[in-house]
Formats: structure tokens, sequence, C-alpha cells
């Protein structure tokens, strides 16, 4: 069930809502709730980002396994076009590196 939430709004903000919501065909309230939930989600995504790169650096200083740039980008662009392609090859940097 749905909480209600009181949102002061700049009146400038306000005015810009209540104009662009009929043009997506959304009523103000429905809006304001799809912009919330797209920001949610972003943000939400930007911390498992964040949460898998410090995953990934703690595995590198672990294992000091690297993959070089040109070998993954090589791959990727590979199998997006469909061909099959060999995984790049591991690299282990100096534990100065790491």
């Amino acid at each position: 069930m749905a909480n209600t939430t009181s949102l002061k709004l700049p009146d400038e903000l306000k005015e810009k809502v209540a104009a662009l919501a009929p043009g997506v065909a959304q009523t103000p309230h429905a809006y304001m709730v799809e912009a919330i939930a797209e920001k949610v989600a972003r943000d939400e995504k930007r911390r498992d980002l964040l949460n898998s790169a410090r995953v990934s650096a703690a595995h590198f200083r672990r294992t000091g396994i690297a993959y070089a740039h040109k070998d993954v980008k090589r791959y990727f662009l590979e199998k997006a076009a469909g061909k099959r392609s060999p995984k790049p090859k591991r690299i282990r940097a100096p534990r100065t590196q790491r």
C-alpha cells in the first residue's frame, strides 16, 4: 500500500512539471513519481557499479590478474559482431603495480 508523502517544490519546478506532464500523457503526480523512480534506479545502478568496482579492485590487489585493454576490446567487438573469439589472455601485474 502506498503512503502519502508531502513534497514541497519550488514554484518554478512545479510549473514546469505541470506544463510537461500532459505532453507525456501523465498527471503531474504520475510524472513526479516516475521521475523519482528513475532517479532511484540510476542511483542503485551507480551504487552497484561502485560496489562491483571495489570487489574487482580487491581481487586485482590479491591476485594481480588483469587483461590487456586491446585484447578485451577485440574480444567484445568480435562477440558483438557474432563471431567466435578466444577469451583474452590473463596477464599478471608486478606487485609494485597493485
